[in-house]
């Protein structure tokens, strides 16, 4: 076993910071370009609305590529084994083809701009405000955690202090995103996906060769803490006696379905992407396009971070270079030679900026559109509103700074992320998803509903870490049972508040839900849309089919 000494200072020649500067010189091209195409904030907001299928797809992954997926999954990779991998093929690959093919038409055919904007013409003013507000919340305090893991890298790279690490990776952000508004995210996002992969693939493959391969890393994991369940997805899920410290129950209906389908299908960040597609068949495809690579996501995440558990003797610590959080960064300082260092810090910096960008370019949008011009300045001209998204993206990036802090209070990124998204997204999935299906759900009861779940998450949370009143298998377990538990109680709220309540008559409802008018899905068709292999429902199916087959070898 090879042990890495204390420090995360990376050795970068000359060579490696010239890939570096050339990396940052485009990205800030990109932005200057893409404000030539700022005209009106839909331009800002939305890119226009003119994007292209494969695009939007892969802005969409390289949204999602941020520190939740790449130190945290590589955290998690360690912490947990292979049992992280529900985190794909479970808990992301189904609520994204359902996304495409079930819920696209109602987000794209009503014209909305954004996710809370729904939630005001579904149910009421108070919903939506509710929403909006828990929503930018939420984007300021995730793309915290973005900053925190971009100022991690910076630290290793230059031995800056961690304050000067997070204000100047926030800078970058906001250079290109107030530019050139979301299409120079989206573009960046494209460029970022790729040098993602090109960073992270030589971490992976170096990192198998220097264990053995795959059966040498197997061996090596049996001879940890984990032991032979850490190389298996489903055994032990009977119960809790498994790495994860949870059971299938949890994982299936917390994971797969609350948290999965709350997050990618309610969540703007990611929902903004598809939004700003050319046509209905470019929305629908878009979060199925980026199924396709986050099936194979976790060779570049997982995978090392097993590797870093068998060669980094002493990781996981709870506090300095050891917590599993540098998994990554210790596997990159160890393995990687100058040239394909810099690539490798480069492909972090961008997932770090790519993940951060979703997040500032989603709240901007729903504070501009959702709570400024909504409850504040109604009725101005749209160049007011364009100056307005802009000052805001500032707001949203120097809070982000502030909650970058609390972040880093944390030895487990994906522990706090996790929590967020069964706060925020969990009971918000709910409501929305009854909501969609039911028509006779009133519109208090969708506010209520709403705020009953977050109460019950924000309860279950702080009892279990703070108070000790309920006892989990793991911080992720508190998760998926959080999750869960708000799901129902929406559930509950809503079936006792409707009767009681006034539904909404059918015209109000008229495309927004399931079953009430409908969209024409081939109306703004375009040549070659209409090919049999670019059917969402048959892109999706393969998408979930390759799911399956992908659990087969580590059942």
């Amino acid at each position: 076993m090879q042990t890495l000494a204390d420090g995360l200072r990376l050795q970068m020649d000359a060579l490696d910071y010239v890939l570096l500067a050339l990396y940052f010189i485009t990205v800030l091209g990109v932005g200057l370009a893409a404000r030539r195409s700022i005209r009106n904030s839909v331009d800002f907001f939305l890119s226009g609305r003119s994007l292209p299928a494969w695009v939007t797809g892969l802005a969409f992954i390289s949204a999602n590529l941020g520190a939740l997926e790449i130190l945290g999954m590589a955290a998690n990779g360690a912490k947990y084994g292979i049992m992280t991998v529900h985190y794909y093929w479970i808990g992301a690959v189904p609520a994204m083809v359902f996304l495409g093919i079930v819920m696209m038409p109602f987000y794209y055919g009503s014209k909305v701009r954004s996710v809370p904007e729904y939630m005001r013409r579904r149910f009421n003013r108070p919903a939506h405000l509710l929403n909006a507000l828990s929503f930018a919340l939420a984007q300021v305090l995730i793309a915290g955690v973005n900053l925190y893991a971009l100022a991690l890298i910076m630290q290793a790279l230059l031995g800056w202090p961690l304050w000067t690490a997070i204000v100047l990776g926030a800078a970058i952000v906001l250079a290109y995103i107030t530019l050139g508004g979301l299409s120079s995210a989206i573009y960046n996002e494209v460029l970022q996906f790729f040098v993602i992969i090109a960073g992270l693939l030589p971490i992976a493959i170096i990192g198998l060769v220097k264990v053995g391969g795959f059966s040498g890393l197997f061996d090596a994991v049996r001879q940890t803490k984990l032991g032979d369940a850490g190389l298996h997805a489903w055994q032990g899920t009977a119960g809790s006696d498994n790495p994860l410290g949870a059971s299938w129950w949890g994982i299936v209906f917390g994971l797969g379905f609350v948290l999965s389908f709350g997050y990618w299908t309610t969540n703007f960040a990611e929902v903004q992407r598809g939004l700003s597609a050319r046509n209905m068949s470019a929305a629908r495809r878009t979060p199925i396009i980026a199924a396709y690579p986050k099936l194979v996501i976790p060779f570049v995440t997982v995978i090392p971070g097993l590797v870093a558990l068998v060669t980094v003797k002493g990781l996981g610590a709870n506090s300095g270079d050891l917590q599993y959080n540098n998994a990554i960064p210790l596997l990159m300082r160890e393995f990687l030679p100058n040239g394909v260092l810099g690539i490798a810090v480069t492909g972090l910096l961008a997932s770090f900026m790519a993940g951060m960008a979703a997040n500032v370019s989603g709240f901007n949008t729903v504070f501009t559109y959702d709570i400024w011009q909504e409850y504040v300045a109604k009725d101005h001209p749209d160049g007011y509103y364009l100056k307005v998204g802009r000052l805001i993206t500032v707001v949203g990036v120097v809070v982000g700074i502030g909650t970058a802090f609390i972040a880093a209070g944390y030895s487990n990124i994906m522990d706090y992320i996790q929590a967020l998204f069964s706060l925020f997204n969990a009971p918000l999935f709910a409501a929305f998803i009854i909501g969609m299906f039911w028509k006779r759900m009133s519109a208090w009861a969708g506010f209520w509903g709403l705020l009953c779940g977050t109460v019950a998450a924000l309860i279950v949370y702080v009892g279990y870490k703070w108070f000790g009143w309920f006892t989990f298998g793991s911080d992720l377990d508190e998760s998926f049972w959080g999750a869960g538990i708000a799901f129902v109680v929406v559930a509950i709220v809503t079936v006792i508040v409707t009767p009681l309540t006034r539904p909404k008559p059918d015209a109000e409802l008229d495309g927004l839900v399931y079953g009430v008018g409908r969209h024409d899905l081939r109306a703004d068709a375009i040549a070659g849309d209409t090919a049999w292999y670019r059917s969402p429902v048959l892109l999706g199916s393969v998408a979930l089919l390759l799911a399956v087959l992908f659990y087969l070898p580590v059942l």
